[in-house]
């Protein structure tokens, strides 16, 4: 189980937990899982998805960052 939060400047979209999350990277989109070795990684346009218990929940932006660590998930974007 990963903790998940993503924030934009304007506020908090998303607070709570996720089974796991795929990003837009830089060098293109990757899955985040429990366990995952830490990581910062600037984000390009494209969609955060994040699923929990089998629901799935998409987010659009237009880029941003997400840092990694102890199966917490922090994602800051621009929407």
């Amino acid at each position: 189980m990963l903790k998940l939060k993503i924030v934009t400047p304007e506020k908090v979209v998303y607070d709570g937990n996720a089974d796991n999350v795929t990003v837009p990277g830089t060098l293109g989109s990757f899955e985040i899982l429990t366990d995952h070795a830490p990581i910062v990684s600037s984000l390009e346009s494209g969609n955060v998805k994040y699923s929990l218990s089998g629901k799935s929940q998409e987010i659009s932006i237009l880029g941003g960052f997400v840092e990694v660590r102890r199966n917490e998930v922090d994602v800051c974007v621009e929407i």
